[in-house]
């Protein structure tokens, strides 16, 4: 009788201090670093590998994996941090360190003898280390290098053809140069470059720019609309970019483009409506297992990601969900239609 209550306090415990990464990532962002000395440091590393640990050990228990996103959901000001970010936690903190000028010199060439650290030199060594950091940061960056050429190009042929349709055309053939999860990277990449650079500061309420340049805004306009016509031209491209990118991602994207917004939670309804209820395991799970949709708890992620977006998203995405569960039968019970329990969960 008392080891389930133990096993359960030590769990409550865990998800405690899983609630204190979120804390832990932006401290590191932060100008706070600058009263850090090696032994701060150095806590703060170990608690990087400790999360890590706990991705390896609970990865494979789909329970406990609940849990732990479901408390790394709860969590401010970071709620789009999934239970995957335990396992980067290592790389995200060394990252995010190495990056703020904050950070003293001696704490920071402390982080780089700890990266450096060859395998097995310790017992808090991490046979990636610097290696990973660096061709993370390099991949991110020509990511955006690559996204910020295809605009270009986009804009120059725009100048010498004149018209969108005259352009579809070069688009598709340059992106079919490009594996397709590189095609969706960078398509995906191009389109929030563009929200970037169009935010609330640069345009006025009717979308004029506010330094005059409405020719540019236009042409911004048009280039995020080729990119969604051959994006969403695909009914199968379109699935397969979803399941390419982060719902974090995706769902700063639906933020931003409601044309994409609609699509992306029309392919949700067709995955979640293949869910079937096993009543043995108590859980939904995939009608076939050999397809490409999503289990019950990505499910659930997504439609979780949506939810903490901006409120015109949130009340897009609850809308939603509500119509289905209505359609489905207005069921308040668990276990008798999917879109009751993601109303539920969320």
């Amino acid at each position: 009788r008392s080891n389930p209550r133990r096993q359960g306090c030590a769990m409550d415990a865990v998800l405690g201090q899983v609630e204190q990464l979120p804390a832990l990532l932006a401290v590191s962002r932060s100008a706070l670093v600058r009263d850090w000395d090696s032994l701060t440091l150095d806590r703060a590393l170990e608690w990087s590998r400790y999360f890590q640990h706990l991705y390896d050990r609970f990865r494979a228990r789909p329970q406990l994996r609940e849990a732990v996103g479901r408390r790394l959901r709860r969590s401010q000001p970071y709620p789009l941090l999934g239970f995957p970010t335990l396992g980067r936690c290592p790389q995200l903190l060394g990252l995010a360190l190495l990056e703020n000028r904050a950070l003293p010199p001696a704490a920071c060439h402390r982080l780089l003898r700890s990266l450096l650290q060859p395998p097995g030199a310790g017992s808090g060594a991490d046979p990636r280390g610097l290696g990973l950091l660096a061709r993370r940061k390099a991949a991110a960056c020509l990511l955006a290098a690559e996204a910020q050429l295809l605009l270009s190009r986009l804009r120059e042929e725009r100048q010498e053809v004149g018209e969108a349709a005259g352009q579809l055309p070069w688009l598709c053939g340059a992106l079919e140069q490009l594996p397709e999860p590189r095609a969706f990277q960078v398509v995906a990449a191009a389109l929030a470059l563009l929200k970037q650079g169009c935010g609330a500061g640069d345009t006025d309420r009717d979308g004029s720019s506010l330094d005059g340049n409405q020719g540019s805004a236009d042409g911004d306009g048009c280039a995020a609309g080729l990119l969604l016509s051959w994006l969403l031209g695909s009914q199968e491209r379109f699935s397969a970019f979803c399941l390419c990118l982060p719902c974090s991602h995706l769902a700063f994207l639906a933020g931003h483009y409601s044309q994409l917004s609609t699509s992306y939670l029309d392919l949700l309804t067709c995955w979640g409506s293949r869910l079937l209820y096993d009543p043995l395991q108590g859980r939904w799970v995939k009608s076939c297992l050999d397809k490409a949709e999503l289990s019950w708890e990505e499910l659930r992620e997504r439609f979780s990601c949506l939810c903490q977006g901006s409120t015109l998203l949130k009340e897009q995405t609850q809308a939603a969900l509500k119509l289905l569960r209505t359609q489905d039968g207005d069921f308040r019970v668990c276990g008798l239609s999917v879109w009751t329990d993601l109303l539920m969960e969320i």
